[in-house]
């Protein structure tokens, strides 16, 4: 099974659609509520749900530092990147999220277009 994600309020809602095929039920913070709320809430919802958190937001590198995980994150190196290319970015690497997800040692994965997964 492919893991669960959460994405985090700098990304599209717009990308569930593209991602939903592979990934299982992919949500988005503020369908869920979550819109505006601080990053320690969306932790605490990511690590209670289970999911992995992805986000372009460097601040979650720090709680992933500081508090350990679960949850593990996602960070998208992207910058302005459309949807498309978000989308992309996280499918052409699904293999390296699987193992991700699935390391017991391993709580943050950096993700950028320049450094593809084989």
């Amino acid at each position: 099974m492919t893991p669960r994600l959460l994405l985090d309020e700098n990304l599209s809602e717009r990308l569930l659609p593209l991602l939903s095929g592979r990934f299982e039920d992919p949500q988005h913070v503020r369908l869920l509520g979550l819109g505006g709320a601080d990053d320690l809430t969306i932790w605490e919802r990511a690590r209670s749900e289970d999911v992995l958190l992805v986000t372009k937001d460097e601040d979650f590198l720090r709680l992933s530092v500081s508090r350990g995980f679960p949850p593990k994150v996602i960070c998208l190196a992207i910058g302005n990147a459309g949807n498309a290319a978000t989308a992309a970015l996280l499918l052409n690497n699904l293999e390296a999220i699987e193992a991700f997800a699935t390391h017991p040692e391993a709580g943050f994965l950096l993700l950028s277009p320049e450094a593809q997964m084989p």
